[in-house]
């Protein structure tokens, strides 16, 4: 038996694979619990773990600042990866998100609306602005983009190179 046959019949036999066929699994693109993705705009890579207990997905932006701009609330942050690259960003703050804490507490954090690639998949979508120094990654991929589009193997790690067709266009 092949890797990934063994892989989509033990996804399956766990009903990991809700909703859908071990068909449906083997059409998804397959990415571990820790890849490298590029965020747009600016084409920018680092390092992300895939979380399918996180609804939004997270960005390290420890220096965030909330300004006004045209009458619409715009988020200023930097971004810096594993090199010590730092990319500057500036975007629409899309909404304002109440996240759970561990222990029970609320924090609110401003959402703004980014592309991502992960593996061959590109979507623009949600994600929240928090200080993540303290985690090993920058980000952290949500359901709301890994939902319907990927199957996560969580006994690996980097295996989906971010090339997403036509990037460079974004």
């Amino acid at each position: 038996m092949r890797p990934l046959q063994f892989l989509f019949g033990w996804v399956t036999s766990l009903g990991i694979v809700a909703g859908g066929s071990m068909a449906d699994a083997k059409e998804k693109p397959v990415i571990g619990w820790v890849e490298r993705v590029r965020i747009f705009p600016g084409n920018f890579e680092i390092h992300a773990k895939i979380d399918t207990g996180a609804k939004t997905s997270s960005l390290n932006a420890p220096n965030l600042q909330i300004f006004t701009r045209d009458g619409a609330e715009w988020a200023s942050f930097d971004v810096t990866n594993r090199r010590g690259v730092t990319k500057h960003f500036e975007q629409k703050i899309f909404r304002t998100a109440k996240i759970r804490r561990h222990g029970g507490r609320y924090q609110r954090r401003p959402v703004v609306m980014l592309g991502v690639c992960v593996g061959s998949v590109y979507q623009v979508t949600q994600v929240n602005l928090v200080d993540r120094n303290n985690f090993n990654y920058q980000m952290l991929i949500g359901r709301r983009f890994t939902a319907g589009r990927i199957v996560v193997d969580p006994g690996r790690t980097f295996i989906a190179k971010p090339e997403c067709k036509d990037e460079a266009k974004r």
